[in-house]
């Protein structure tokens, strides 16, 4: 059963969720189709229900991929640089239209695409794995939502088919995050030597026991992330996590990534080079090959050109810059033009057949070393120099790069930003850490040292950098320019976007329970400079 023997019932379910209204649930027949008989007879109903659920996490679709994690998640995260001209904001200068940040909640192509087919699987299966593989997927594209915006639509969504429901506070989404959580590594734990049908999965080719070690690996990442709010329950899930019967990532093999996608492929790879500059615009008559609208952000580049990192060539294209190999541009400044100076800085290493990345091992590692090393969490045997090495291993292995072990032993700094253009040097030290393991550090210096590692891993899931800068202030990036920063004094330069404001959509159809979201949960501010519940590091570098 080939991937386009599903696409076109896949596009049938996502089109049942093209407008957000009261009946967005519905599903239309299509003469054009095979029956319902027909399809349940050849299981083409669950694969492509569960091939259209896993597009909801990082979407195929291009345009939906774009905002959410190349205009959004890679800026915000310090991995990209939005380097196209946009004549009405961008969410890298803090000042983007309503149709850059509405995506996650009012897009087409995510909730509605969700909920329509969760409905549709438990209606036409009770197989009890592939439910458990529906529940962890939802709470994978879920959590990317609520960590946006903050408060959600989440409890009741879908119920009579609706969406405009009230609000969950994301204490409460979180806490059912970790009840729908359980639940599924509970029915996989016990189905652990089961599979489905590989052709219906393209995550892990029907195994139980590997969609059980991600949904425990994402509950990891998720007790991490609300381990300020409320320590307690960071604590108990995170440790139940390492614990279980089944455990947590340990192997590149473990890796949860995306791989088949439709026509485009990857679809990060065509968001990023939209708008490349051609050879009638190129110096030497040739197509650009560094990116259109987006580039490698300078951030990144400081850190493993300080560290000299030998992952760099699988993550960036070298420059055009003379006297550069690898040079990103800043973050958060007065753009430049593309056709004279943005298409020099390095470009992004993406491929059009290169996976998506969901989550990988090495950020397991570090998820580890960070709740042993700061927190005192039990993460089973193991120091937490242990698991932050092989948090640098397993990227290592990852990326098909050699030389981990010098590496780990690097005792220097990242190298200070000197802009190629002259209009955007940044003359301090970015970061002071290198990345040497010091046992002897203070419990800071080590969060540092593992949050910055984490994120060199982490390339390209932006999103999750994000929320790591956000909660624990690392890694230490440069602040957006004056120029830059066109919040009007609304965002701090330091501490960057802190969330995206609700869709003017939710105040015009849902308006009742949004406002009282924000009255309730976010002190009455529904503004890119509000600080999410998770999101209450009382010391924050940014602060100091």
């Amino acid at each position: 059963m080939k991937l386009h023997i599903f696409r076109p019932f896949v596009c049938l379910l996502a089109a049942a969720g093209i407008s957000c209204t009261a009946n967005y649930m519905d599903i239309n027949g299509n003469p054009y189709e095979p029956t319902e008989d027909q399809m349940q007879a050849d299981g083409y109903i669950i694969g492509a229900t569960l091939t259209a659920l896993a597009t909801t996490v990082v979407s195929t679709d291009v345009n939906t991929a774009q905002f959410t994690d190349v205009l959004m998640g890679g800026p915000l995260g310090g991995y990209f640089t939005t380097t196209g001209s946009f004549p009405t904001g961008t969410i890298m200068n803090f000042n983007p239209t309503d149709d850059w940040t509405n995506v996650f909640l009012a897009s087409d192509k995510i909730i509605p695409v969700l909920y329509s087919n969760l409905r549709e699987l438990e209606r036409v299966t009770d197989d009890p794995i592939t439910l458990a593989i529906a529940e962890v997927i939802k709470v994978a594209a879920m959590s990317r939502v609520t960590d946006t915006y903050g408060p959600i639509p989440y409890s009741k969504v879908g119920e009579d088919g609706k969406l405009q429901v009230p609000y969950d506070s994301q204490e409460e989404v979180y806490t059912r995050f970790f009840e729908e959580l359980d639940h599924a590594i509970g029915v996989l734990t016990e189905h652990r030597t089961g599979a489905i049908a590989s052709t219906a999965d393209y995550i892990y080719g029907g195994s139980a026991e590997k969609w059980c070690r991600f949904a425990n690996s994402l509950k990891l990442r998720l007790a991490m992330r609300i381990v300020y709010a409320d320590k307690a329950k960071a604590q108990q899930m995170a440790e139940s996590a390492v614990k279980s019967e089944v455990g947590v990532m340990t192997s590149n093999a473990d890796n949860a990534m995306l791989t088949a996608f439709g026509e485009k492929g990857n679809p990060l790879y065509t968001a990023i080079n939209y708008n490349s500059v051609t050879a009638a615009d190129h110096p030497d008559g040739k197509d650009c090959q560094t990116g259109g609208d987006t580039h490698a952000a300078a951030d990144i580049i400081c850190y493993m050109n300080g560290y000299n990192d030998p992952r760099r060539p699988a993550y960036f294209i070298p420059s055009e810059w003379s006297g550069y190999q690898y040079v990103g541009m800043r973050r958060s400044i007065q753009i430049p033009s593309l056709v004279t100076v943005g298409h020099k800085y390095s470009g992004i290493k993406c491929d059009i057949s290169s996976p998506v990345y969901w989550m990988n091992a090495a950020e397991v590692a570090f998820l580890k070393a960070e709740a042993k090393a700061v927190f005192g969490f039990d993460m089973g045997p193991g120091t937490a120099e242990e698991f932050y090495r092989e948090g640098i291993r397993l990227s290592f292995e990852q990326w098909g790069v050699a030389g981990w072990e010098e590496y780990a032993a690097g005792q220097t700094k990242p190298e200070n930003y000197r802009d190629p253009n002259g209009t955007n040097t940044y003359t301090e030290p970015i970061s002071e850490i290198t990345v040497a393991w010091n046992d002897g550090a203070s419990t800071e210096e080590k969060q540092e040292r593992i949050i910055t590692q984490k994120w060199i891993a982490n390339w390209q899931l932006g999103n999750e950098a994000w929320a790591d800068f956000r909660r624990t202030g690392y890694p230490l990036m440069m602040p957006a320019t004056a120029e830059g920063n066109k919040s009007n004094g609304k965002v701090d330069s330091r501490m960057g976007a802190r969330r995206m404001p609700y869709p003017q959509v939710e105040y015009t159809t849902n308006g009742e329970n949004v406002r009282q979201a924000v009255a309730s949960w976010l002190n009455g501010g529904d503004d890119m400079a509000t600080r999410l519940w998770w999101d209450c590091k009382e010391d924050l570098p940014q602060l100091r």
